[in-house]
């Protein structure tokens, strides 16, 4: 019995090896050397403005560190996490879609697949933690009265432990990182699944804490704001023009951070979807060329959070500007008198 299982684990390992190393040279581009050339002008558009965005946010962020409020911190955590898989991460796949191969060796597909989990972890716990600290702050009031700046450096601390967690575990043994199926990029490996029962444990579980129960956290948070301004409103419009314009401002806000939850399901889920189907489905179930697209999309979650932060604070400017207004002439006339 012992031997026939033997010979069944060596055959089920042989047969991941196969749709996985030995076919062909896993790093050669299984694309056209033109779609790798789209690809890389792509990446690098994408890797400038994400760049330059970030950066930016944590420049002007750093001259008044010392007046950040904890939000705002949790704000330019974020822009740390995508500017790290801007600055880390593109330049290899950018290098690598230009040479039609992946050029950096097993070596540097494990630090790159490390280096995109690791800050693509730390970027949705974080996207979590706002989205809880949003929840609290508005449906439960006497949150934010206690709530203080080393509170969220506790918060950032977890945040990066988590993500250096789950993105060490592969290293010990349990999952492994490998190259993507076009082969210019590399990733988790996910094909662990169809190899043994511990790969697809390990699969779940990543799925699961990296992923599902994130995106579980930040959709309930989000409903819960949506459910809590519309049971206000009519409450709200009885009393004066001040408190309106206070809950018009809490209506923007919500909708603002919608669009940044619905942005990154976007980016997100179709990578994510794709990935399942190949660790779950028959092998080779997935064709190259509809792979790389879901790749490309995840990777541009990085440069529109500093665009959406931006109109963020456009919408603050307006309404607090067109808030103040009314009291800036009632305070006039009242010195006036």
């Amino acid at each position: 019995m012992s031997g026939v299982a033997s010979d069944h684990n060596t055959s089920s390992q042989e047969e991941y090896l196969q749709n996985y190393l030995q076919k062909e040279d896993p790093f050669a581009s299984k694309l056209s050397r033109e779609a790798d050339i789209i690809a890389g002008f792509y990446l690098t558009v994408i890797g400038i403005l994400s760049t330059l965005g970030n950066g930016y946010v944590i420049f002007m962020s750093s001259k008044r560190k010392k007046k950040l409020r904890p939000a705002e911190i949790m704000t330019v955590n974020l822009a740390v996490c995508d500017l790290g898989i801007s600055v880390v991460g593109k330049p290899f796949s950018i290098i690598s879609f230009f040479s039609h191969r992946w050029v950096f060796g097993w070596m540097g597909c494990r630090w790159y697949g490390w280096a995109g989990f690791f800050f693509g972890c730390g970027s949705l716990i974080t996207m979590t933690a706002v989205s809880l600290d949003r929840y609290l702050k508005i449906c439960h009031l006497s949150y934010g009265t206690w709530l203080k700046r080393h509170h969220a450096f506790i918060c950032l601390a977890i945040i990066w432990a988590y993500a250096t967690f789950w993105a060490t575990v592969p290293f010990a043994g349990v999952g492994s990182y490998a190259p993507e199926p076009f082969g210019t990029s590399c990733t988790l490996d996910w094909w662990l699944a169809q190899a043994s029962v511990a790969g697809q444990a390990f699969i779940l579980s990543i799925l699961f804490f990296c992923l599902l129960f994130p995106t579980a956290v930040i959709v309930f948070s989000y409903v819960k704001i949506i459910m809590k301004v519309k049971s206000s409103t009519k409450e709200v419009a009885h009393y004066d023009t001040r408190i309106q314009n206070s809950h018009i401002l809490e209506m923007k806000l919500t909708k603002v951070a919608m669009l940044i939850c619905a942005g990154f399901l976007i980016a997100w889920i179709p990578y994510a979807v794709v990935s399942v189907w190949s660790a779950f489905g028959q092998p080779d179930s997935v064709p190259i060329q509809f792979s790389v697209v879901p790749t490309l999309l995840a990777k541009s979650a990085a440069m529109y959070n500093p665009i959406i932060y931006q109109v963020i604070d456009c919408k603050f400017a307006c309404c607090r500007s067109g808030g103040l207004k009314p009291l800036q002439k009632k305070s006039s006339l009242k010195k006036s008198r």
